[in-house]
Order: C-alpha cells, then structure tokens, then sequence
C-alpha cells in the first residue's frame, strides 16, 4: 500500500505533508506534488497534514489514474523535504473541480 498526491493538490501545492514525511518520499513539479509509491512506507503521516486533502490511500477506489501520474513523475520531478510557502492564490483554487487540464508536466525546484 503506498499514499498518492492526487487532483486537488494541482495549483495548491501545500507542502505540509513533506515536513512530516520521514523517508523524503515527495516529489516537486511546477504545480503539484506526487508521492513515489515505492519509496513510500505507508505511515500516513502526510495524510491528515494535507490543507487541500489530496492525499489519500490506494485502497480509495478509482485512483489507477493518480497512481500512474504519481509513479511516472516521482522518477523525474526534484525531491522536496522541506515546507516552503503554498503559492499566493492556492486558497482560491483549493477544493475547485476539474483541475486536471491545469496539470503541468513540468518539474518544481526541489530542494
């Protein structure tokens, strides 16, 4: 089992969860974070800290898709282990719907 980033974390990019994470297993693209689910230990630590609660467990139905984009970033996005200001207009996009045409591809800074 393994915990994975999923669509409300595109344009919020909190990053609660990865201060909490003892094995560093968080990922940084331009706008989103992913989980590495092979690095992940499925503490759940991350979970409850998540503003936008776009972290989940892979026992949550329907998540292949999230999964599958968790897994393919992780491998070539930056690691991120430290918290750092959520971008200035996350709060207006926490919660909205269809996020995912938002989705960049592109990798974050990293630590």
């Amino acid at each position: 089992m393994t915990y994975i980033v999923t669509e409300n974390c595109i344009r919020c990019k909190y990053t609660d969860c990865v201060e909490v994470c003892p094995v560093d297993c968080f990922y940084e693209g331009e706008n989103m974070l992913v989980i590495h689910p092979d690095e992940c230990i499925d503490c759940g630590v991350c979970e409850p800290e998540c503003p936008a609660e776009a972290i989940v467990p892979d026992t949550e139905p329907d998540l292949t898709h999230w999964l599958e984009i968790n897994t393919k970033y992780a491998e070539t996005w930056p690691n991120i282990t430290r918290k750092r200001d959520a971008p200035a207009d996350a709060d207006d996009w926490n919660g909205k719907a269809d996020k995912e045409k938002e989705f960049s591809p592109n990798p974050g800074v990293g630590d």
